[in-house]
């Protein structure tokens, strides 16, 4: 009897300290503070400060140059329009580091792989099929050689880890052999 009353002393104890950490480290606070306490519609935006400003604005402030900035940004070129929803975007240029073909996307990843397969000292790592894409290693450089759909067939391109358009010596090289074979 007198160790089961020991034992709910220690007990009633530790449950006492308990809670009193829980309730003093505030992990219970109930309602939010701030503007996350109004309603999402009524919270204020927060812009990035360099998106409040237009984009000629520092230019010509830091230049002496005159006029306004809307005058500035009316002697620019418009902006391509962006291809409508469900439409390949226009095809790009042919370039060292890519080249358009005329099949279907789904062809010409097929036709990229087979071309692949057959270049000595090349190792295909993996393969995406709905990416588009084949991860390589070719001369000592991994890359990817995308294939992208565009009006007209598609875009074979190499592309480095950085998503950039891969210009060093290998993908060059492997973008030439595959466009001597592949393009028209």
């Amino acid at each position: 009897m007198r160790q089961s009353v020991s034992t709910f002393r220690v007990l009633s104890i530790a449950v006492l300290a308990l809670g009193t950490v829980v309730a003093t480290t505030g992990c219970f606070k109930k309602g939010a503070r701030g503007d996350y306490a109004l309603a999402p519609e009524m919270r204020p935006l927060e812009v990035p400060p360099d998106l409040t400003a237009p984009a000629g604005a520092g230019k010509a402030a830091t230049t002496g140059e005159t006029g306004s900035v809307l005058a500035s940004q009316a002697s620019r070129p418009a902006p391509a329009p962006a291809a409508a929803a469900g439409q390949a975007p226009a095809a790009p240029a042919n370039n060292a580091s890519g080249f358009n073909v005329t099949a279907g996307k789904d062809q010409a990843f097929t036709d990229v792989g087979t071309a692949l397969e057959a270049i000595d000292g090349l190792t295909i790592a993996t393969r995406a099929q709905l990416l588009g894409s084949y991860d390589v290693a070719f001369e000592g450089s991994n890359f990817l050689v995308r294939v992208v759909a565009v009006n007209g067939g598609s875009y074979v391109s190499a592309v480095d880890p950085r998503g950039l358009p891969a210009t060093a010596d290998a993908p060059v090289k492997l973008i030439a052999a595959l466009k001597a074979k592949l393009a028209p």
